[in-house]
């Protein structure tokens, strides 16, 4: 799915119907700009290249 065709808001609208969350009217413009952060922080992290060759480390080692 293309970035234009994602209406944050509606995504919010729906997700508090399927979580039977009441999301009040003077939040939901928070609750979306929050959204919209988040979705940008994500498709930051998500653009990132990793070589092919890197393997999933199964422990945490500093």
């Amino acid at each position: 799915m293309r970035k234009e065709e994602f209406d944050v808001g509606e995504y919010v609208d729906l997700m508090g119907l399927l979580l039977d969350l009441e999301i009040k009217d003077e939040y939901r413009d928070g609750v979306v700009a929050n959204f919209e952060r988040i979705m940008a922080i994500a498709n930051l992290v998500n653009s990132f290249p990793l070589p092919d060759e890197i393997e999933v480390a199964p422990v945490f080692e500093p």
